[in-house]
């Protein structure tokens, strides 16, 4: 089977997360957007877990469905076409640590996914015991990644972790502020237990795939959204079993057989891809950066390293390295910011929203608009939506890089 997903979301316990990240609105948000397979974030705080046990059911092995009462309400608003494939749940959290390693302190974020509600509130019981996991739907605890990836072992055979948004310099693995050079660093001799890495939307793996050392990890991308809207910005395509161990040992296989590709910002829209100081107005390439020893042209403090600076400095490649069975990517723009152009209006507009919908209606979901559907059919519901998509399929767009968590700019050249 064919199907999307979208593996790291956060549920409205997590600082800055509308309330609207209710267990329907996310399965709506999928549906809207052609997601078969959703995250549903935060799944070790007490709250949301005891929400998400009252409002999910399990489906295929490892997955969840909506209870009927709340699969009506996630039924209030669909696009008419692609919305006969279920949307299903797997019970995921993201967990911030930050600790002290080799004379450094490390902030790093990682994903977990678990196969069952039970080893979800084992896992929940044995960090509890460890920091306070009620604060934050992404608790920040004093462990670790070692440390916590042995805890994940031990709840469940099933349960898997990922570094999050690998290169992204304030919290992650390789992070230009806080982070380790290699994999094994990190997480010593339980390097082996990690099989893939998050890219995140400022990396693609035209970029990481210049790293031979992580030749072996499959990549995943997914939105790390905080609103219904942002969910699929990113996204992972899979032919396999629906199920959570038919996608857990799609990614352990690593082959475009049955891990087609990602899904993916063009990297230069994530909002840490240059380098620069966002308070100076100061956006720097990593040439730029090194010319000036890292260092801001107006404050003269250091620079925000970006990712492709920390890939850079990674690399022993100059191009990617791809096998033959290499999973594949594609790159878009979410179609809001399409129609926001198109109708030279804000993106939250009335305006936008309002022909977002028709859109969706008239056309199927987002990722099938904007990756699968024929040119000529969305031609026939606007020719310049149509030459628009075709442009960015093309990727025929003028980039304008992000940085120090300002995101960029694509425009159509």
């Amino acid at each position: 089977m064919i199907f999307r997903s979208d593996l790291h979301l956060h549920s409205p316990y997590s600082r800055a997360t509308s309330p609207a990240c209710t267990p329907a609105g996310i399965a709506q948000a999928a549906r809207i957007k052609g997601i078969q397979v959703i995250a549903t974030g935060d799944c070790i705080h007490p709250v949301w877990l005891s929400l998400l046990d009252e409002q999910l059911e399990p489906a295929e092995s490892g997955l969840f469905s909506l209870k009927k009462p709340y699969a009506k309400e996630s039924m209030q608003y669909l696009p008419s076409v692609g919305t006969q494939s279920p949307v299903r749940f797997m019970l995921s959290t993201e967990i911030s640590l930050i600790y002290k390693h080799d004379g450094a302190t490390r902030k790093v974020h990682h994903l977990i996914y678990l196969p069952t509600i039970a080893a979800a509130r084992r896992l929940q019981s044995v960090l509890a015991s460890r920091g306070n996991i009620h604060s934050d739907g992404r608790p920040i605890l004093g462990m670790s990644s070692h440390e916590l990836l042995s805890l994940v072992l031990e709840v469940s055979s099933g349960a898997v972790l990922i570094p999050a948004h690998g290169w992204t310099p304030w919290f992650s693995l390789f992070g230009s502020r806080s982070g380790y050079d290699r994999l094994e660093d990190c997480f010593g001799d339980l390097s082996d237990q990690i099989f893939a890495i998050e890219t995140g939307l400022s990396a693609d793996p035209d970029m990481i795939r210049r790293i031979s050392a992580l030749d072996h990890l499959a990549l995943l991308s997914n939105s790390d959204c905080h609103s219904l809207a942002m969910v699929a910005r990113e996204a992972t395509v899979y032919d396999t079993e629906l199920s959570y161990n038919g996608i857990m040992q799609t990614l352990r296989a690593n082959d475009r057989q049955t891990l087609l590709g990602t899904i993916e910002f063009f990297p230069e829209e994530g909002k840490y891809h240059h380098d620069g100081h966002r308070d100076c107005g100061v956006c720097l390439s990593p040439q730029e950066s090194l010319s000036l020893h890292n260092r801001c042209p107006v404050c003269s403090k250091p620079l925000t390293l970006g990712v492709l600076h920390r890939i850079n400095s990674m690399a022993d490649r100059e191009l990617p390295v791809y096998p033959i069975n290499a999973p594949d990517q594609q790159h878009t723009v979410p179609l809001r910011e399409i129609l926001s152009g198109l109708l030279s209006v804000g993106v939250s507009s009335k305006k936008v929203s309002n022909y977002y919908e028709q859109t969706l209606r008239c056309l199927g979901s987002e990722l099938d608009i904007l990756l699968t559907l024929p040119i000529c059919a969305i031609g026939d519901f606007d020719q310049k939506l149509a030459r628009h998509i075709e442009a960015i399929r093309s990727n025929n767009v003028l980039r304008e890089a992000g940085f120090d968590g300002q995101f960029g700019r694509i425009t159509i050249s």
